[in-house]
């Protein structure tokens, strides 16, 4: 739950500075609402590599990962089971 919170707070700060991170639904679809563009999708892939420490050449990166802060934590529970694994 943790990871949730920490992902959803940097949403809300990066893209939605005018929402409470605790307002915003885990699972908002962030690509189809606007929030998240290309652009954002690579600020989002390198914040999850500066964070998390998170190799996106050994991952699938498809949008879908990212459509969500739900998303995105099961995009970053499995990043990292896949680095414990290699």
């Amino acid at each position: 739950m943790h990871q949730i919170q920490t992902i959803k707070e940097f949403v809300v700060e990066e893209f939605m500075p005018d929402v409470p991170a605790r307002e915003l639904d885990a699972e908002l679809d962030l690509l189809e609402h606007g929030v998240i563009d290309s652009l954002g999708l690579l600020k989002v892939i390198a914040w999850l590599e500066d964070r998390y420490g998170i190799n996106t050449d050994d991952v699938d990166l498809a949008p879908e990962s990212f459509k969500s802060v739900a998303a995105i934590d099961a995009f970053l529970t499995h990043a990292s089971r896949h680095r414990t694994e290699t």
